[in-house]
């Protein structure tokens, strides 16, 4: 058997699936497609599939990744992504398929642009309240654990920003911790912004890629 991970995007009205419902739109399609996917054993077999850092709903992601195992090693990638792509709908596509590089534990950034825009609020002025917010020793905000809610300063899981104004929204690259004991997610930083200002904004977020601790892109 041979490991291999299925690069896709998910966009459009794909964006608003839950991550559930990604996961069973997959594996559907691994089994209409009648690609020698390895099954897991069992009274219910399956097609094994896992991803190494779900999508937020809602989210664009322009390199998201499956994992799966081929029982044929010398199957054709193309013939996976072709056949794939014949039974995924509209707002999922897959672009590459490789052998799989880096364990997905590995995952320890995530790299986001984040587009934010609000009535009557000029996006000049949304880019000053951004770098005023990121440029604080610490940014506290309300985030729901295992054990309810408690107050967390998401600061340090700011790797890297930078904010560019636009016509009609200020744009916010930023990295952010996303490893499976520290997670930031860009919600957060739109949730203390508006806590920050009083005002609400509407946020298109896409996720652009993964990277490992030492900042290499996640492959």
């Amino acid at each position: 058997m041979k490991n291999v991970r299925i690069w896709f995007k998910k966009d459009g009205a794909c964006r608003y699936i839950s991550h559930l419902d990604l996961n069973r739109t997959m594996l559907r399609a691994l089994h209409k497609s009648k690609i020698p996917i390895w099954h897991t054993e069992g009274f219910n077999p399956h097609p094994f599939a896992t991803f190494p850092l779900p999508l937020s709903l809602g989210f664009r992601g322009v390199n998201e990744c499956m994992d799966v195992r081929l029982e044929d090693e010398n199957y054709s990638f193309e013939e996976i992504t072709d056949k794939l792509n014949a039974c995924l709908p509209l707002g999922i596509r897959v672009f590459d398929v490789t052998e799989a590089v880096m364990k997905a534990g590995k995952v320890a950034f995530a790299s986001f642009t984040v587009k934010l825009s609000a009535n009557k609020i000029p996006s000049g002025l949304i880019c000053r309240q951004l770098n005023e917010l990121l440029a604080q020793d610490e940014i506290l905000i309300e985030k729901k654990s295992k054990k309810g809610m408690k107050t967390v300063d998401i600061k340090p899981g700011v790797k890297s920003f930078s904010v560019t104004e636009h016509f009609d929204f200020a744009a916010l690259e930023v990295v952010l911790s996303a490893g499976s004991s520290d997670n930031v997610n860009p919600n957060l930083l739109v949730a203390a912004l508006e806590k920050k200002t009083g005002a609400e904004y509407e946020a298109d977020v896409t996720r652009n890629d993964l990277y490992n601790a030492d900042m290499e892109p996640f492959r």
